[in-house]
């Protein structure tokens, strides 16, 4: 739908986390399909991810951002911070996975939320991407994309859980199969940025930022 009641949808912080295995040999992307019944996004297959909590902003980085993805984090700043962003992204991975980016907890503590056991680890997040939803959605959200390897997880990624509420169908996707999906055009274009990055999986040179905030959709560089 567009125009009409949409049109002044406030537009939320959110992130999303990228989670690439077997990158130099035969990539993988960890996707699960949204419910027919969801608001935003029906029947995608996306990334894991979502909206930026205020509590998020309260919750310490177990290990810190990387320095160059941190200061991009900064430009063209929105409520979040970017601490608050990175450990969104990896309470979303949790919450919607079961898999975690964590430092061990050893005290015994039960870490960051109830059952993580550690404190969120933003070491291995890379910032990939960032777009804004277009107006006339029912949600709108101003989206970071992060870049990490699987490698990071401190779970066994073959490990995947029973599918949560908001992601069912949860896989590691051959990037060569992920055109065969129903995936919205933001996560084409993610998925076109990413084929050109890999293998790496460093810091891109330079993140592009969709920014839809007129009908029209224009790209400046991070």
């Amino acid at each position: 739908m567009t125009g009409g009641a949409h049109q002044d949808v406030p537009v939320r912080d959110a992130a999303t986390v990228i989670i690439v295995r077997d990158a130099a040999r035969a990539p993988k992307v960890l996707m699960g399909q949204r419910g027919k019944g969801a608001i935003f996004m029906p029947n995608k297959f996306v990334f894991p991810g979502g909206a930026v909590d205020a509590e998020d902003g309260r919750v310490a980085l177990g290990t810190p951002l990387d320095t160059v993805c941190r200061k991009r984090l900064t430009l063209h700043a929105t409520d979040a911070s970017p601490e608050a962003l990175a450990v969104a992204a990896i309470r979303e991975v949790w919450e919607e996975t079961g898999h975690r980016f964590a430092v061990t907890d050893t005290d015994g503590q039960g870490g960051a939320w109830s059952g993580f056991g550690g404190a969120p680890s933003a070491s291995a997040l890379r910032f990939f991407f960032r777009a804004v939803t277009p107006p006339g959605r029912p949600r709108r959200f101003d989206a970071r994309f992060f870049l990490a390897p699987a490698e990071a997880l401190a779970d066994d990624p073959d490990a995947l859980p029973q599918a949560s509420d908001e992601l069912s169908h949860l896989t590691w996707v051959p990037l060569s199969e992920v055109r065969a999906l129903d995936t919205a055009f933001v996560t084409e274009l993610v998925l076109a940025e990413l084929s050109r990055h890999l293998p790496s999986l460093d810091a891109p040179e330079r993140v592009p930022f969709v920014r839809a905030d007129s009908l029209s959709s224009d790209v400046i560089w991070l």
